[in-house]
């Protein structure tokens, strides 16, 4: 062994002072590729090249040579997941076997016996096997294959929808396989940086999909998991300490987990259809970095404009749009920018997504009566500068946050309003007083979230493509746009990552003026517009331009504004007032 890794030392796969290291970990018992590879001294495929080429060995590139589902059926994939094998074909009356281990045969040993036939090893990298196993037998094949075999040895029927009175659902979902292969699902799901998992349920199938980057992609799971939905849905109810024999009715919780180091706060909702129960899993990291006003991706004339707000004395703040579209996110950064000794920050939501150190953060508890409205009432009198409520729902809510503002009290707030100039008149509609939201209010913004083009794949489109693009949307789209060719970093979508596009309408004197008049939605847009205010979808080209995200995801994520601005300006041509240029929107 020492003249083998002299020679890796000689050919440059291994640096010398790293010798001593491997060494030591060799005299622990642990075999040379395990000792270089967990010891993090060598990259996997350098490593396996070298070995490879030094015991005449081939290696196997997954991406050209990865076998068919149908082939690796053959096999167990309990075994090939635990010993991290791949079958890849036939070749000279034997089974070509992909294997990150040189020197441990255990699992090649054990296949053979399994399989009855001869096995020849070829090397590839431990986090290739993997990727390639979970693509073609899918997430958990190991453990729903023992729990088939479990069922079929014991022979106890499968558990599906048709038998469940005489199911123990409390007893399934403690099965250690079916804990695993939950398990499983919740890891896949972080690892692939999903905000979502659903649970669907249909017929003749239990679908499982992810919510990456704000599109949802279906998880890539064996069909026999329909087999085991009963006590999939019952081991997640477990988990939320919810009641696993009520099945007529919708049920919220939560799940706490730590994966990695990682603090996951899970919310669980649980609602009955018609081919059984689905579940929705929202994924809150709490360990996750909170990013500064400089990592949000505003334009720097909107971010300045922000940064004013920040620093007045009293008025409401109301960031909007969709759920999940990054509104929290805003709010925090802009609340850790004035977080400082001087200032008393309150917050009140529902869930506290991150915890900021310095503020004081309260859980809404609906159950225990703590709703916005009473929380809200208790924070004044406790002496806040700076207050944060979760959304405004209601009517009393936003009165309350009206008073607050009025009396000498910066208030920050979410609402679901499609753009900037709608969250006005949608607090009007809420009965609030048209008045008081002049007086109080000082800025709207509305933002989406857009994938951002994956930097490992991003190339220019073609020329020919780009003409056409040109003619269509003119000189805003720039004179270079890129796309996502699709790779493994991002899962072949062309897409990793997102960033935020912002409308931001600070109430100006005129825009008080017509709040007041009750304008509608349209005019006040139209009179922003004026001030120079920037649509979502204008500042979607700017990204565009930047090479950072596409024309497709700015189309997805926006409306074109200026349809509605002329249908409402014929619409006022022909004499038809607000309400028609309203149905215009």
């Amino acid at each position: 062994m020492n003249a083998l890794l002299s020679k890796m030392t000689r050919s440059g796969v291994l640096a010398g002072p790293d010798v001593e290291a491997v060494e030591a970990a060799m005299a622990q018992g642990e075999a040379l590729d395990a000792a270089l590879l967990t010891s993090g001294r060598v990259a996997p495929e350098p490593l396996l090249r070298f070995l490879a080429a030094e015991f005449c060995l081939p290696y196997a590139d997954l991406d050209a040579a990865a076998p068919t589902k149908d082939y690796l059926a053959q096999f167990p994939a309990r075994l090939l997941m635990a010993h991290a094998l791949l079958p890849l074909r036939e070749e000279n009356g034997a089974v070509l076997v992909a294997s990150s281990k040189v020197f441990d045969t255990t699992g090649l040993e054990e296949l053979r016996l399994a399989c009855g036939r001869e096995v020849q090893l070829a090397l590839a990298p431990a986090g290739e096997i993997d990727r390639c196993l979970k693509a073609l037998l899918g997430v958990g094949a190991d453990t729903l294959q023992s729990l088939v075999s479990e069922a079929a040895d014991s022979g106890v029927q499968i558990l599906d929808g048709e038998n469940e009175e005489d199911v123990d659902l409390a007893e399934a979902a403690e099965d250690a396989s079916i804990i695993k292969f939950v398990n499983q699902i919740l890891s896949e799901a972080i690892e692939r940086r999903a905000t979502d998992v659903h649970f669907e349920p249909f017929e003749d199938a239990l679908r499982v999909r992810y919510r990456v980057d704000g599109v949802l992609q279906e998880a890539n799971i064996p069909p026999e998991v329909r087999q085991f939905q009963l006590a999939i849905v019952s081991r997640l109810k477990i988990l939320s300490h919810l009641d696993i024999a009520e099945k007529r009715l919708p049920q919220d919780g939560r799940i706490k987990l730590r994966v990695s180091a990682r603090e996951i706060d899970v919310r669980v909702s649980v609602i009955p259809m018609l081919h059984g129960e689905a579940v929705v899993l929202r994924l809150l990291d709490r360990s996750a970095t909170m990013l500064g006003l400089e990592h949000l991706g505003m334009a720097s004339r909107d971010r300045a404009a922000f940064e004013r707000v920040l620093e007045l004395p009293h008025g409401i703040v109301l960031v909007t749009g969709p759920t999940g579209s990054g509104k929290t996110t805003t709010l925090y950064a802009g609340l850790s920018r004035i977080n400082d000794i001087e200032r008393k920050i309150v917050t009140i939501e529902d869930p506290v997504e991150y915890h900021l150190h310095g503020i004081n953060q309260i859980q809404v508890a609906g159950k225990a009566g703590l709703t916005f409205s009473r929380g809200l009432r208790a924070i004044l009198r406790h002496d806040p500068d700076v207050i944060l409520i979760g959304e405004i729902r209601d009517r009393e809510t936003a009165d309350i946050a009206v008073q607050a503002s009025l009396t000498g009290h910066l208030v920050f707030s979410t609402l679901h309003t499609n753009d900037a100039p709608g969250a006005m008149t949608r607090l009007v509609d809420m009965g609030v007083e048209p008045y008081l939201v002049a007086s109080s209010l000082e800025m709207v913004l509305a933002q989406r979230l857009v994938r951002l083009i994956c930097k490992e794949c991003r190339e220019p489109i073609p020329a020919a493509d780009l003409a056409a693009i040109r003619a269509q949307w003119g000189e805003q789209t720039g004179d270079v746009l890129y796309h996502g060719r699709g790779c493994r970093a991002c899962q072949g979508t062309g897409y990793r990552g997102r960033q935020g596009i912002f409308e931001i309408m600070p109430v100006t004197e005129r825009i008080r003026a017509m709040i007041v008049e009750r304008a509608s939605a349209g005019e006040i847009r139209r009179e922003a517009a004026r001030f120079g205010m920037v649509s979502l979808r204008e500042d979607g080209w700017r990204l565009v331009r930047e090479g950072r995200t596409t024309l497709e995801e700015v189309l997805r994520a926006t409306k074109d504004e200026s349809l509605a601005v002329a249908y409402a300006a014929a619409a006022n041509g022909n004499g038809n007032g607000a309400q028609s240029e309203e149905n215009g929107k």
